[in-house]
C-alpha cells in the first residue's frame, strides 16, 4: 500500500465541502449546504477545466484539486513571482469536474501540466513511472505525510495538508466532571468517564454523553470509513498494514476486533438514541456544538461550523482509544498530494516552489492561515487558528499519529457492507460477538466480489 486512495474520502465531512476531496451534492445539502451551492461549483470546475489558462513558456503551471482555495494559491503565486522571478499558473478544478480524466486528456494532447494533484493510490496508477521522484526536495526531510511509491520507496507526493480525527470532547464539561483528557488512552479510561458523566447530565446540562450517528443511508462515512478505520489503523505505527493487509484478504483479528466491538457498543449504549439510530451529520453536530453532549465522533473538519452555533467551549481531540492497551495517537493523513511531472522540463523549478510553500513563513502562512488547513511540516512555526486544528497539531508535532489505511479499502464498501453493520448494532438487532462475525463476513465477501 502506498499510501491512501480516496474515491470515497468522508463523503459528507469537512464543512460546507464536508472534507477536502468528498462528498456528493446531496450529502453536502445534509451537512448544511445546498445542491444549489454545489451545482454553481460544478459549473464553476468545468469552466475551470474547459481549458489551461494561458501562461509564458518559462511558468510552473499547477493543477489544483481543491477549487476552494483557488484564490490563495493565486496569491501566494503572486508573491513567490515577486520573490523569486517565477511565474507560477494556478489551475483549480473542483465540484463534479474529473479531475484525472481531465489530466489524461491534457497528457494525451501534450499539455500536461507541470504540477498535479493524486488523491492517492488509484490516482496515482495512472502516472507511475510519470512523476518525479522528490527525494533532494527539503520538504521530504520535515514531514511523516509524504507520499511515497510502494514499490520503489520514493518520496513523489508532496502534502500540503494534514486533517485528522478521533474523538472530539468538549474540554469545559470534562473539566467540571473532574476528567483529564489526557487520560482518555485506552478502553477502560473512557467507560470510567462515560460513567461518570452519565450520572451528572443533568448537573451537566447534556442530552447524553456522546453525539453519535450511525444509520448507515447518511452516515456510513462516519461509521464505516471514519470510526471503523481505527480499527485498522488505530495505535499502530504509520506504515503497519497489518489489520488492513487481513481485511483486505476478508480476514479480521478477532480479538481486536471484539475489542473494537466493545467500544462501539460503549458509544452506542451512552449516546443519545433518537440521534444515533435516525440523526443526520446536522443532528449530531447540534448535539454537540450546543453543549448536550461531552462528545462527537468527527474530527477537525467541524471548525469551519463552530461559529456558526456560537461554541465558547474549549474542546481538543482524543484518540478513539478502544483497545484496553493503552492508544496515544489519532488518525491523521494528507487528503491529496501535488506530484510533479518527470517530463517537465521545469522539474527543478517545480521543487523549488514546493520547497518554498513547505520552508518559508509566506508558503506556510498561505497554506494554513489563509487556506484554513493544517500543516504537515515538523519545522513550521505558523499555527492554525481554529481549536480541534490546533488540538490535531499536537500530535501532528508529536509523531503521534497513524494512517488512514481505511480509504484503501474498495470503494462503496462503508456504504455498502461496513455502515450498514454499525447500524444493526446501534438498533441492537446484534449484539457485540454478532458485530465481530458480521464484520468479518460482510468484509470478506465484499472483499471477494469488487
Amino acid at each position: 500500500m502506498k499510501k491512501k486512495y480516496l474515491s470515497i474520502l468522508l463523503a459528507g465531512v469537512m464543512s460546507a465541502t464536508m472534507l477536502a476531496g468528498c462528498g456528493s451534492a446531496e450529502q453536502a445539502a445534509d451537512a448544511g449546504g445546498s445542491s444549489d451551492a454545489a451545482a454553481e461549483e460544478d459549473a464553476a470546475g468545468e469552466d475551470a477545466a474547459a481549458e489551461a489558462p494561458a501562461a509564458s513558456a518559462d511558468a510552473i503551471r499547477l493543477v489544483n484539486g481543491k477549487i476552494e482555495i483557488d484564490e490563495q494559491l493565486k496569491a501566494i503565486a503572486k508573491t513567490y513571482q515577486e520573490e523569486t522571478g517565477q511565474e507560477v499558473v494556478i489551475e483549480s478544478m473542483g465540484g463534479g469536474v474529473d479531475i484525472q480524466g481531465q489530466l489524461k486528456s491534457y497528457n494525451a494532447a501534450g499539455n500536461m501540466p507541470d504540477i498535479f494533484v493524486i488523491g492517492g493510490d488509484g490516482d496515482y496508477a495512472n502516472w507511475g513511472g510519470k512523476v518525479a521522484d522528490l527525494s533532494d526536495c527539503e520538504f521530504v526531510k520535515d514531514t511523516d505525510f509524504t507520499y511515497t511509491d510502494d514499490e520503489t520507496g520514493t518520496p513523489v507526493g508532496f502534502p500540503y495538508a494534514v486533517e485528522g480525527y478521533g474523538i472530539t470532547y468538549n474540554a469545559d464539561i470534562l473539566e467540571k466532571a473532574g476528567i483529564d483528557p489526557a487520560t482518555l488512552i485506552n478502553y477502560d479510561a473512557y467507560k470510567a468517564a462515560f460513567e461518570k458523566i452519565d450520572g451528572m447530565k443533568d448537573e451537566l446540562g447534556l442530552t447524553s454523553v456522546c453525539a453519535v450517528a450511525a444509520e448507515s443511508g447518511q452516515m456510513y462515512w462516519s461509521t464505516g470509513n471514519h470510526i471503523f478505520g481505527y480499527y485498522l489503523s488505530g495505535g499502530l505505527e504509520r506504515d503497519d498494514n497489518t489489520y488492513f493487509d487481513m481485511a483486505m484478504k476478508g480476514e479480521v483479528d478477532t480479538d481486536r476486533m471484539n475489542q473494537f466491538a466493545d467500544f462501539v457498543g460503549l458509544l452506542n449504549q451512552y449516546s443519545d438514541q433518537q440521534t444515533l439510530v435516525s440523526g443526520t451529520y446536522d443532528d449530531q453536530l447540534a448535539l454537540w456544538a450546543q453543549g448536550k453532549a461531552a462528545f462527537i465522533t468527527q474530527g477537525n473538519w467541524i471548525d469551519p461550523s463552530l461559529p456558526d452555533y456560537d461554541v465558547t467551549f474549549n474542546c481538543g481531540i482524543a484518540p478513539l482509544a478502544f483497545t484496553t492497551e493503552d492508544m496515544t495517537s489519532v488518525l491523521a493523513d494528507s487528503p491529496s498530494w501535488w506530484c510533479v511531472s518527470a517530463d517537465s522540463d521545469k522539474v527543478d523549478a517545480c521543487k523549488d516552489f514546493l520547497d518554498y510553500l513547505a520552508t518559508s513563513e509566506a508558503g506556510q502562512n498561505c497554506l494554513i492561515k489563509d487556506c484554513g488547513m493544517i500543516s504537515p511540516y515538523k519545522s513550521s512555526t505558523v499555527l492554525p487558528e481554529t481549536p480541534l486544528a490546533l488540538s490535531l497539531k499536537t500530535y501532528v508535532d508529536a509523531g503521534d499519529t497513524s494512517s488512514w489505511a481505511w480509504s484503501n479499502m474498495p470503494e462503496g464498501i462503508a456504504q455498502n457492507a461496513i455502515g450498514l453493520v454499525f447500524e444493526s448494532y446501534a438498533k441492537g438487532e446484534i449484539d457485540r460477538d454478532q458485530f465481530t462475525t458480521m464484520m468479518q463476513t460482510q468484509i470478506a465477501d465484499y472483499v471477494a466480489n469488487n
